[in-house]
């Protein structure tokens, strides 16, 4: 059944599609006919369309060009569903539809559905977060699944081989979603690729080149803004943490003996256009909610990891509760799949620096003790860190230097050593990892030198944001939203001898 036969599941049987459409398709379908048929029926059709010859004269006009134009896009061009969709239906449908063909779990294609969404959305989101397709080893379907997410988005450009100043053009022209395999093989050595990839991430990203101009050459600023999405091999080891860290990651495995799923090269080739069709109705229906949704995010993300979610979870607003809890679910699992691969160099030492001092219970230690320590994890790359020998000390001085922590003379059992007290980390600790998520209450945890400190009054604000409390919670003691205030509240506390688990409400778009 054709598109134009049939309507979503939940309209009614007697709604028809809009006017506007309707026109637009008689007008596609009036340009489509030789000079001499279209002549024959121009004037039933204007008198049906309710206008002057001479309006549709320059419509057909309009539309034959822009035929002549389409012919050379080198991607399908779209005309939007003839009916209304139903947003939360529609997502359902993608979402289906990438795990018909890719195995992943349902929370990463509930992320892949939203993603190709947001493709449709590009002109009214002000982030444009890499879709990050990555995988251990070949054959676990990152290929399968750009080109699935690919054929549902918002006009698929693959450029694999091609040079970056054709990439920003083509974007500077079309704003295409820019599909880019095997980045792992390529994506490392091209400097300039980098900076067109990183740009493009927020709106208003540009990149700066040179035109020829008559005897002389100009500055020209090229838009690089649009949605991308790279597949490859251990991609975090190939891409700069900086691109990494804009990316939604989706991390594949191979298929097992028992997962089946449907071979791409069999499937209907109406399905992906029809789904096409259908966003691209979304987006010209739900454009100006979305530009104007302010959707609260996670505290338990990173800044970068919220501004990647902010379009994905106003889309999903458009659809309801249930794939707004979706899109939070999903960006809260990938952040925990995603965070040790994409941590830098210096924040797992200061990591493995904190996890020194808790676990030794000290609060102050030599410069040649800590060396040593670092690099009897064996799991840690400080034994290896300096060419496949350990970490010397100027190197550990170097990665500490960021974040303005320098060695000093301290005294250890009498004796006068160069080294470190705890106290000068604290603050690196604090504004650089991750605060633990604590599943027993504060007074269960018993003191030591490494977290135990004189109490300030920037200790209690930290305390007070990230410590549970049984008799107040924080940030709400009520169980209801106040939407000033809070970005989530508390709605019911269940505990036990091992174990505080937290029901959250949150707030319905």
């Amino acid at each position: 059944m054709s598109l134009d036969d049939k309507a979503d599941d939940f309209l009614n049987e007697d709604q028809a599609p809009e006017p506007k459409h309707l026109d637009n398709e008689i007008i596609r379908n009036l340009a489509g006919l030789k000079p001499i048929d279209y002549d024959r029926v121009r004037l039933a059709k204007a008198k049906e369309l309710g206008i002057r010859p001479a309006v549709l004269d320059a419509e057909v006009k309009a539309a034959r060009s822009t035929d002549k134009q389409t012919d050379r896009l080198p991607f399908p061009t779209v005309e939007p569903y003839p009916y209304p969709i139903n947003p939360a239906q529609l997502l359902n449908e993608v979402s289906g539809a990438i795990r018909q063909f890719i195995v992943l779990d349902e929370y990463q294609a509930h992320a892949a559905a939203l993603w190709v969404a947001l493709t449709y959305f590009i002109d009214v989101v002000e982030v444009a977060p890499l879709a990050i397709i990555n995988a251990p080893e070949k054959s676990c379907g990152k290929t399968q699944l750009l080109n699935v997410m690919g054929k549902m988005s918002y006009r698929p450009l693959p450029a694999s081989n091609a040079s970056a100043s054709a990439l920003f053009r083509a974007v500077e022209l079309w704003k295409p979603t820019i599909l880019i395999d095997e980045a792992d093989t390529f994506f490392r050595d091209n400097l300039e690729l980098h900076g067109m990839v990183n740009a493009g991430y927020l709106r208003g990203g540009f990149v700066l080149r040179s035109e020829s101009v008559g005897d002389s050459f100009e500055p020209k600023m090229f838009s690089v803004y649009s949605a991308k999405a790279l597949a490859g091999i251990k991609l975090e080891k190939h891409l700069p943490e900086a691109t990494m860290s804009r990316g939604i990651i989706f991390n594949l495995r191979r298929k097992l003996s028992g997962e089946s799923v449907s071979r791409l090269r069999h499937a209907d080739p109406d399905l992906f256009t029809g789904l096409a069709s259908k966003l691209t109705r979304f987006a010209e229906d739900y454009s100006e909610q979305v530009r104007k949704a302010r959707p609260l995010l996670p505290e338990a993300l990173s800044d970068r990891e919220q501004d990647n979610l902010d379009g994905m979870l106003a889309i999903a607003s458009c659809a309801g509760e249930g794939w707004v809890n979706k899109a939070i679910t999903a960006a809260l699992k990938l952040s925990e799949n995603s965070g040790e691969k994409t941590v830098s160099a210096g924040n797992e030492l200061l990591g493995d620096i904190q996890n020194i001092f808790e676990s030794k219970r000290i609060d102050r230690i030599s410069t040649a003790d800590l060396i040593t320590a670092l690099c009897d994890d064996e799991e840690a790359p400080w034994s290896t860190y300096n060419r496949g020998k350990p970490i010397v000390p100027r190197q550990f001085k170097k990665q500490l230097e960021p974040y303005q922590i320098e060695s000093k003379k301290i005294r250890i059992d009498f004796k006068e050593a160069r080294g470190f007290e705890l106290n000068q980390f604290n603050d690196a600790f604090t504004r650089y990892l991750t605060p633990p998520i604590l599943s027993v209450y504060p007074s269960q945890i018993p003191e030591n030198p490494a977290t135990t400190r004189p109490r300030g009054e920037t200790d209690r604000e930290t305390e007070d944001r990230y410590t549970i409390y049984p008799s107040q919670l924080q940030p709400s003691n009520t169980g209801v939203f106040d939407s000033k205030t809070d970005k989530t509240a508390f709605s019911e506390v269940r505990s036990n001898d091992t174990k505080t688990s937290l029901v959250f409400e949150t707030e319905v778009f």
